[in-house]
């Protein structure tokens, strides 16, 4: 071979970019055509719009990128999350638009228990935060509900122990809405079931459940991992039908449990909280009415008792009606008696109202008042003379100071009043100009006069001939 230095030509084969590329990729995928890689995902944003996701997985020395094709993510039965702990299972491939290598993967899983351990606690308490476990949001369980929506898989042993223990107790109607409760699809058809029923109108043809019954079986922390979802935690507690939620055993706990309205250690449980027991409601409702039987006839003989007490102290009507009837009597007895001396009395009166009215005292009376209303004439006619008397004066001072400010008296003293054409009064010289017409006003008439002297008026331009004015005058 020939040295680099020395510029001499190599016989070494040329191939492009592009071919390197292609050889390296598949070398690296025979070399790594199936591999498990643990790490944990960092810079996860959720999927692209393309539907694909990207993000890395690393340790504490190393990272590696990783992308998940959108068929695959859709799959997938655990979605990647931010700093989740992970087992990824696919092949490494090369990426020559950044040459770079990258690990695509076909599954992904938690990195055992902890993780999801963790993961859970994580989740539990974002969504406590957000206040979808508060207490006061939940609602309470109605007695005795018409309707019973039961949320499970339609062949397994949970709904016929449901179904049994509400036959057992009190039947009701069930409704109920088949979901996989394991696998890929679960948490999205437990999700939508319980909106379905929501979605539901009230006294439709099909009838709106009054609560809902979210029930599985026992299993492991990855069989229930589906009510573990966001989406079915948000589904419950934004239900507004009351939910029972009955995953799993008395042991096992979910995300949905805290949401729910009401938990129940096993589904039978959840039969049991849904309705009560239809015997023991029959012989409360019986013993009720037979205590209401019972206080309804001794509330009865007390009042027997106490109307008997009042009838034997309140006596013989005889009784009750002699002191009044004696009473009346007396009175009776009085009231002649009392007859004649009031008419006595008022007799005697009348004899004293008659001596004060004799003709004579009549006519002294009447003489008083002949006289007191001539008095009263006399006062009135002098009255009236006096206030004709003022007025006149006044209004012959009036007169004379009429007489006095007149122009007329003006006039009589020899002097005239000037009119201008329009006939209001010249009070100035100025005001006039040479050829006014004017009127002099005198005490027996009126003479017209031409003003001689005064302000000349001004003579109108002079016009050429046709109309038209002279442009140098």
């Amino acid at each position: 071979m020939a040295n680099e230095d020395s510029g001499a030509p190599s016989n070494a084969p040329e191939i492009s970019v592009s071919e390197l590329s292609a050889n390296l990729k598949r070398t690296v995928e025979d070399a790594f055509g199936y591999v498990r890689v643990r790490g944990e995902i960092s810079g996860y944003r959720g999927p692209h719009s393309s539907g694909h996701a990207y993000f890395s997985l690393k340790d504490e020395s190393a990272r590696l990128d990783a992308v998940v094709w959108k068929g695959t993510f859709g799959r997938m039965k655990f979605k990647p999350e931010e700093g989740m702990e992970v087992i990824a299972t696919g092949k490494i491939t090369t990426y020559a638009g950044k040459s770079s290598y990258q690990i695509v993967i076909d599954a992904l899983e938690p990195a055992g228990a902890g993780a999801l351990l963790a993961q859970l606690e994580e989740r539990r308490k974002r969504l406590a935060a957000e206040g979808l476990f508060d207490q006061a949001r939940k609602k309470k369980i109605p007695f005795l509900p018409e309707v019973i929506g039961v949320v499970t898989s339609p062949t397994g042993s949970v709904i016929r122990d449901i179904l049994h223990r509400l036959s057992d107790r009190f039947p009701r109607r069930v409704l109920v809405w088949p979901v996989r409760v394991q696998g890929e699809t679960s948490a999205a058809e437990v999700a939508a079931a319980i909106h379905g029923f929501n979605t539901l109108e009230i006294g439709g043809a099909l009838p709106r459940p009054d609560v809902l019954i979210v029930a599985r079986g026992g299993g492991s922390l990855e069989d229930l991992w589906s009510f573990n979802d966001e989406a079915v935690v948000r589904a419950v507690a934004a239900s507004q039908i009351p939910v029972i939620s009955a995953v799993g055993h008395e042991t096992d706990t979910t995300l949905i449990d805290f949401a729910a309205d009401l938990r129940a250690p096993t589904p039978t449980g959840a039969a049991e909280f849904a309705v009560p027991v239809r015997t023991e409601l029959l012989a409360n409702v019986g013993s009720c009415g037979a205590r209401l039987i019972g206080a309804l006839g001794r509330y009865v003989d007390r009042k027997r008792t106490e109307l008997r007490s009042a009838a034997r102290a309140l006596g013989t009507p005889e009784a009750l009606l002699a002191t009044p009837r004696q009473k009346f009597d007396t009175l009776a007895a009085r009231l002649g008696p009392a007859l004649v001396a009031n008419e006595r009395t008022k007799r005697i009166e009348f004899s004293k109202a008659a001596s004060r009215l004799q003709p004579g005292v009549l006519m002294q009376r009447i003489e008083r008042g002949g006289e007191r209303l001539t008095a009263l004439v006399d006062r009135k006619t002098r009255a009236l003379f006096g206030l004709m008397q003022n007025t006149r004066r006044r209004l012959d001072h009036a007169h004379g100071l009429l007489n006095a400010y007149s122009y007329q008296s003006v006039l009589e003293r020899g002097f005239a009043v000037v009119l201008d054409a329009k006939g209001g009064v010249v009070r100035a010289s100025a005001s006039i100009s040479s050829g006014d017409a004017l009127t002099l006003r005198f005490k027996d008439g009126e003479t017209g006069a031409v003003a001689t002297s005064g302000t000349p008026k001004p003579k109108a331009p002079a016009k050429k001939p046709g109309g038209q004015d002279d442009l140098f005058s």
